[in-house]
């Protein structure tokens, strides 16, 4: 395979150096074109915290700088539309609500511009810079566990009373308030906050129409939202004062329609959309539209020929194309479809993960590219050239570091479906040696690997594995069909598309059949479940968010709706869930495997993970249950991700090495 030069290389990859890897994000071009501002994430170990700053460059090259302090968390960057302020969402001060503050380019210190009582939520700009306009929850007034009632004596918490069919969401905990989250206009220069929706349901997405008088936004006001995964795209007037009691509804699609954007003569909105029935929705692939703004016309959908997932919409300014991203085959791209002609062609493409982008107004694109040893750094594309690096965060960190050489692989799974994927060599590798190998799992199963820098295989190269990483049916990135193919086939296609993967590194000579290695982390790690009770290759295995008996997750996790649409309920399709449940068929393992997970996991409950263990555990096979306390599904604290990576290495080391006691470096 391709050798990554290493002559500058001084160490190999370390659990530790997940934390010294600065995340880039939000690139926004300035309206004159002169600046890109991007957001530059830092965690603290010893702290327990990672920090969010704005920093700017400018766009025709030069050194970027920060321009908020290290010292705070900042989102939501955006320029106002004259250019004279750069805006973010922060709160500064103990206990201090979040609000919008502004960075004057002229200089001088950042200032509030919102004084909201409830806090300031996600925003837009109006076109003129007079206004905002602002998603913003319901004040809520219940006194949680701890705080002080009324005498001064600490109360105990409410019983959840519970009547929604939603009960629950992973990081939220028990759904059981009224609080809904609304659209106001804040005027900039009264500080008056006007509210202009209103009732039972909740909005967001907002986007001002180009002369500042309509704004379209996102809401799911079907009788009950609990019950489907509506939402439709409606406009409000901005000087609204009926607080949304008059509306227009102007897309009907009974899946999700969202994230609109105006074209610039204010006639039209694209946003995203579906094509198949709600029954399907989990394995769907978003499209763009565009709809009349006065719900005259109805949608039009310009990329189901595409047959890939689209998002962050944005008209060119002679309204003829709209820009989108494109998940494509395990590359991220931008691209943009002509409205007249249907015609889509690529902007940024290659084998580069492009993400978040901003169109300049001269037809700029401002990106975060990563690659296989790069992580997202700002790039620049001018009209009809290459994209420009313009950012360097993690320059000096990376060039310390020898990484695993990456190479591309398409291979066959038992019926001829063609899988990719990719395998992460060794840095000492040598052609005729064979290595341990482990089998790497993404969750979803909608979503995919690609060629954008990965933490953990580089972690697991460095340690001398060789890693394999494919993306098996269900994967999103691939059309349609291969996304949805294992519809109520969990644990089939799947399992062979990504046992083909391990095949072939055997076949190849570079994999050891008897020291191999399997592991993931949500449906990751559901279908390492499946892996460990079909087959006996593999020597260890961690899973990581998994389940084992489907219906034990029925009333308890928060897939309900999920479950009704793929699966049906489980009292009229129990064979479905009974298919779906490795957990039946755990007799077989003899594969000694690790279970971790959060313990305040609504999205896949740790509930699980201590079953499969049980069981082994009382068949006297090896396994350790690691959870992780206070924990959604997503681990947030720093040292508790720093502990899984050397659980992991341990484990794998122990069955794969033989090395008793390893810990990884």
């Amino acid at each position: 395979p391709p050798r990554l030069d290493s002559s500058a290389a001084s160490d190999v990859y370390k659990r530790q150096d997940q934390f010294a890897i600065k995340r880039v994000g939000s690139p926004q071009i300035s309206p004159d074109g002169e600046w890109v501002a991007f957001t530059v994430s830092t965690t603290d170990l010893k702290k327990e915290r990672t920090r969010t700053q704005i920093w700017m460059v400018p766009a025709d090259g030069g050194d970027p700088f920060p321009v908020t302090m290290s010292s705070e968390s900042i989102s939501g960057p955006k320029w106002s539309p004259d250019g004279k302020y750069l805006s973010f969402l922060t709160s500064r001060g103990e206990n201090a609500k979040t609000q919008v503050w502004v960075l004057d380019r002229r200089g001088g210190e950042a200032q509030p511009l919102t004084e909201i009582e409830n806090g300031a939520g996600s925003y837009e700009w109006s076109p003129d810079a007079s206004k905002l306009v602002m998603a913003i929850r319901d004040r809520d007034t219940t006194v949680a566990a701890g705080d002080t009632a009324r005498g001064g004596r600490s109360r105990t918490r409410d019983p959840w009373v519970i009547d929604r069919l939603q009960f629950k969401r992973d990081g939220r905990g028990y759904l059981t308030d009224t609080l809904r989250t609304h659209l106001y206009v804040y005027d900039i220069a009264s500080k008056k906050l006007t509210q202009i929706t209103s009732g039972r349901w909740d909005e967001g997405s907002p986007a001002w129409s180009p002369d500042g008088t309509r704004i379209a936004f996102v809401s799911n006001r079907t009788e009950d939202p609990d019950a489907n995964s509506n939402s439709d795209i409606w406009v409000v007037a901005a000087d609204n004062t009926d607080k949304g009691a008059t509306l227009l509804r102007i897309t009907d699609y009974e899946g999700g329609d969202g994230s609109p954007t105006w074209s610039p003569d204010g006639k039209w909105i694209a946003y995203t959309t579906g094509t198949h029935t709600m029954d399907f929705n989990n394995h769907a692939v978003r499209h763009l539209a565009v709809v009349a703004s006065d719900g005259s016309v109805g949608r039009r959908i310009l990329t189901e020929a595409l047959d890939r997932s689209v998002g962050s919409l944005e008209f060119t300014p002679d309204g003829d194309n709209v820009v989108f991203s494109i998940q494509e085959s395990g590359e991220g791209h931008v691209g943009q479809v002509n409205l007249a002609s249907g015609e889509i062609t690529r902007i940024v493409d290659g084998e580069v993960s492009a993400g978040a982008y901003d169109r300049g107004p001269d037809g700029e694109i401002a990106t975060i590219i990563s690659t296989h040893h790069l992580p997202g750094e700002v790039f620049i594309q001018r009209p009809g050239g290459e994209p420009v690096r313009l950012s360097r965060v993690n320059d000096s960190l990376m060039g310390t570091l020898e990484l695993a050489a990456v190479r591309n692989i398409h291979v066959n799974s038992d019926d001829g479906t063609e899988i990719e994927g990719w395998v992460y060599f060794p840095p000492d590798f040598q052609e005729g040696t064979r290595y341990p190998t482990v089998l790497r799992i993404h969750g979803g199963p909608s979503s995919m690997y690609g060629v954008g820098f990965a933490f953990e295989p580089q972690l697991l190269a460095a340690n001398g594995y060789l890693v394999v990483r494919t993306n098996p049916r269900g994967s999103s990135g691939y059309g349609f069909d291969f996304t949805r193919a294992i519809r109520q086939k969990w644990g089939t296609l799947d399992l062979q598309d990504v046992l083909a993967g391990v095949d072939h590194v055997i076949e190849e000579g570079w994999a050891d059949p008897d020291r191999l290695g399997v592991g993931g982390w949500s449906y990751g790690g559901i279908l390492t479940n499946f892996v460990i009770t079909r087959t006996n290759r593999f020597k260890a295995a961690t899973s990581g968010a998994s389940m084992g008996i489907m219906v034990a997750n029925y009333g308890h996790d928060h897939y309900q709706l999920w479950y009704d649409r793929e699966w049906g309920r489980p009292w009229e399709n129990r064979e479905v869930w009974e298919e779906q449940s490795p957990f039946n068929d755990i007799g077989n393992v003899t594969t000694p495997t690790l279970f971790l997970g959060g313990e305040s996991d609504w999205n896949v409950p740790i509930l699980n993970s201590e079953q499969m263990y049980q069981a082994l555990k009382r068949r006297g096979i090896d396994t350790r249950l690691v959870v992780y306390p206070g924990q959604p599904h997503g681990l947030r604290i720093p040292s508790y991700n720093l502990h899984r990576y050397k659980e992991y290495l341990a484990w794998y080391d122990k069955y794969l090495k033989g090395e008793e006691g390893a810990d990884g470096r």
